[in-house]
Protein backbone atom coordinates (compact mmCIF):
# COMPACT_ATOMS: atom_id res chain seq x y z
CA UNK A 1 0.00 0.00 0.00
CA UNK A 2 1.10 3.39 -1.18
CA UNK A 3 1.97 5.28 2.50
CA UNK A 4 1.62 8.77 1.06
CA UNK A 5 -2.34 7.47 0.23
CA UNK A 6 -3.06 4.88 2.94
CA UNK A 7 -6.79 3.16 1.59
CA UNK A 8 -7.60 3.09 5.12
CA UNK A 9 -10.73 5.03 7.32
CA UNK A 10 -9.93 8.06 9.23
CA UNK A 11 -9.13 7.35 13.11
CA UNK A 12 -9.45 3.29 12.38
CA UNK A 13 -6.03 2.12 14.43
CA UNK A 14 -4.62 2.44 17.70
CA UNK A 15 -1.29 1.87 16.57
CA UNK A 16 1.42 2.46 13.61
CA UNK A 17 4.17 0.60 13.17
CA UNK A 18 7.13 0.86 10.15
CA UNK A 19 10.25 -0.97 10.51
CA UNK A 20 12.89 1.40 7.68
CA UNK A 21 9.77 2.56 5.62
CA UNK A 22 9.03 6.43 6.19
CA UNK A 23 12.77 6.90 4.30
CA UNK A 24 11.78 5.47 1.27
CA UNK A 25 9.44 7.21 0.24
CA UNK A 26 9.29 10.00 -1.87
CA UNK A 27 6.99 12.37 0.45
CA UNK A 28 7.86 11.45 4.33
CA UNK A 29 6.11 14.21 5.33
CA UNK A 30 2.80 13.09 3.31
CA UNK A 31 2.87 9.78 4.55
CA UNK A 32 3.11 10.60 8.29
CA UNK A 33 -0.10 13.25 7.47
CA UNK A 34 -1.81 9.83 5.98
CA UNK A 35 -0.16 8.07 9.58
CA UNK A 36 -2.04 10.43 11.86
CA UNK A 37 -5.40 10.23 9.55
CA UNK A 38 -5.90 6.61 10.27
CA UNK A 39 -4.64 7.25 13.95
CA UNK A 40 -7.68 7.43 16.52
CA UNK A 41 -6.79 10.24 18.84
CA UNK A 42 -4.18 9.32 20.92
CA UNK A 43 -2.99 6.63 18.85
CA UNK A 44 0.36 5.76 18.74
CA UNK A 45 3.13 5.90 16.31
CA UNK A 46 6.74 3.99 16.06
CA UNK A 47 9.26 3.96 13.14
CA UNK A 48 12.66 3.36 12.71
CA UNK A 49 15.08 4.63 10.33
CA UNK A 50 18.92 4.92 9.89
CA UNK A 51 21.54 7.59 11.30
CA UNK A 52 23.28 9.21 8.57
CA UNK A 53 25.59 7.28 5.92
CA UNK A 54 29.16 7.73 8.31
CA UNK A 55 27.29 6.47 11.82
CA UNK A 56 26.50 3.04 9.76
CA UNK A 57 29.57 1.36 8.27
CA UNK A 58 27.67 -1.72 7.89
CA UNK A 59 25.72 0.00 5.32
CA UNK A 60 28.48 1.88 3.56
CA UNK A 61 30.74 -0.43 1.98
CA UNK A 62 30.02 -0.30 -1.52
CA UNK A 63 28.23 3.26 -2.18
CA UNK A 64 31.68 5.55 -1.86
CA UNK A 65 33.25 3.12 -4.09
CA UNK A 66 30.44 2.73 -6.89
CA UNK A 67 30.45 6.99 -6.88
CA UNK A 68 34.06 7.56 -6.77
CA UNK A 69 34.24 5.39 -9.87
CA UNK A 70 31.47 7.14 -11.60
CA UNK A 71 29.66 3.79 -11.21
CA UNK A 72 27.05 5.45 -9.15
CA UNK A 73 25.05 8.82 -9.05
CA UNK A 74 25.41 10.00 -5.16
CA UNK A 75 21.75 10.43 -3.71
CA UNK A 76 20.39 13.90 -4.27
CA UNK A 77 19.49 15.82 -1.26
CA UNK A 78 15.75 15.55 -0.52
CA UNK A 79 15.86 11.90 -2.49
CA UNK A 80 14.41 8.59 -0.81
CA UNK A 81 17.15 6.31 0.52
CA UNK A 82 18.43 4.60 3.03
CA UNK A 83 19.71 8.02 5.04
CA UNK A 84 17.39 9.98 4.32
CA UNK A 85 15.62 10.61 7.47
CA UNK A 86 19.11 10.46 9.22
CA UNK A 87 18.78 13.23 11.52
CA UNK A 88 16.61 13.73 14.55
CA UNK A 89 16.04 17.16 14.06
CA UNK A 90 14.04 16.49 10.90
CA UNK A 91 12.18 13.72 12.00
CA UNK A 92 10.88 15.76 14.60
CA UNK A 93 10.22 18.60 12.51
CA UNK A 94 8.34 16.07 10.44
CA UNK A 95 6.48 14.33 12.48
CA UNK A 96 5.38 17.63 14.49
CA UNK A 97 3.97 18.81 11.15
CA UNK A 98 2.19 15.68 10.99
CA UNK A 99 0.21 16.65 13.74
CA UNK A 100 1.64 14.45 16.49
CA UNK A 101 2.78 15.31 20.26
CA UNK A 102 5.79 14.04 22.33
CA UNK A 103 7.71 12.96 19.86
CA UNK A 104 10.89 11.19 20.97
CA UNK A 105 13.59 10.15 18.78
CA UNK A 106 16.36 7.34 20.48
CA UNK A 107 19.09 6.32 19.06
CA UNK A 108 20.04 2.33 19.35
CA UNK A 109 23.57 1.09 18.95
CA UNK A 110 23.44 -2.07 16.36
CA UNK A 111 26.16 -4.65 15.16
CA UNK A 112 25.73 -6.74 12.22
CA UNK A 113 28.43 -10.02 12.55
CA UNK A 114 29.67 -11.88 9.37
CA UNK A 115 31.87 -14.92 9.77
CA UNK A 116 33.36 -14.01 5.94
CA UNK A 117 33.26 -11.25 3.22
CA UNK A 118 30.81 -13.78 1.53
CA UNK A 119 28.13 -13.51 3.79
CA UNK A 120 28.13 -9.72 3.93
CA UNK A 121 28.48 -9.13 0.50
CA UNK A 122 25.66 -11.74 0.49
CA UNK A 123 23.35 -10.11 2.78
CA UNK A 124 24.07 -6.68 1.53
CA UNK A 125 23.30 -6.80 -1.89
CA UNK A 126 19.91 -9.00 -0.90
CA UNK A 127 19.10 -5.86 0.87
CA UNK A 128 19.58 -3.22 -1.71
CA UNK A 129 17.95 -4.29 -5.36
CA UNK A 130 20.02 -0.79 -6.71
CA UNK A 131 23.16 -2.28 -5.55
CA UNK A 132 22.88 -5.48 -6.95
CA UNK A 133 21.67 -4.80 -10.41
CA UNK A 134 24.99 -2.15 -10.36
CA UNK A 135 26.89 -4.79 -9.42
CA UNK A 136 25.71 -7.21 -11.60
CA UNK A 137 25.72 -4.59 -14.74
CA UNK A 138 29.08 -4.72 -14.38
CA UNK A 139 32.11 -6.56 -16.31
CA UNK A 140 33.96 -9.31 -13.81
CA UNK A 141 37.33 -7.12 -13.83
CA UNK A 142 35.39 -3.96 -12.66
CA UNK A 143 33.00 -6.32 -9.81
CA UNK A 144 36.01 -7.80 -8.47
CA UNK A 145 37.99 -4.54 -8.31
CA UNK A 146 34.90 -2.61 -6.68
CA UNK A 147 34.68 -5.97 -4.26
CA UNK A 148 38.37 -5.65 -3.35
CA UNK A 149 37.57 -1.54 -2.59
CA UNK A 150 34.58 -2.48 -1.00
CA UNK A 151 36.11 -5.08 1.60
CA UNK A 152 38.93 -3.03 2.28
CA UNK A 153 36.88 -0.46 3.84
CA UNK A 154 35.46 -2.87 6.43
CA UNK A 155 37.92 -4.72 6.95
CA UNK A 156 38.66 -2.37 10.28
CA UNK A 157 36.27 -4.23 11.79
CA UNK A 158 37.39 -7.52 10.92
CA UNK A 159 39.01 -10.15 13.72
CA UNK A 160 39.56 -13.36 13.88
CA UNK A 161 35.14 -14.09 14.52
CA UNK A 162 34.95 -12.07 11.32
CA UNK A 163 33.10 -8.84 10.97
CA UNK A 164 31.39 -6.95 13.43
CA UNK A 165 30.18 -3.93 11.55
CA UNK A 166 28.55 -0.88 14.06
CA UNK A 167 25.98 1.20 13.18
CA UNK A 168 23.19 3.42 14.57
CA UNK A 169 18.96 2.96 13.60
CA UNK A 170 16.83 6.06 14.69
CA UNK A 171 13.88 4.86 16.92
CA UNK A 172 10.86 7.44 16.87
CA UNK A 173 7.88 8.03 18.70
CA UNK A 174 4.81 9.77 18.93
CA UNK A 175 1.11 10.55 20.11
Amino acid sequence: MDMQTLDLPDAGFDAVVCRFGYMLVPDPARALQETRRVLRPGGRLAFATWAPAKRNPWATAYGPVLITRGLLEPPAPGEPGQFALGEPELIVSLVRSAGFAQVSVQEVQVEFRFPGWDEYRRVVTSLAAALRQTLEALDDETRDEVDAAARERIERFRSDDGYALPGVALVTSAR
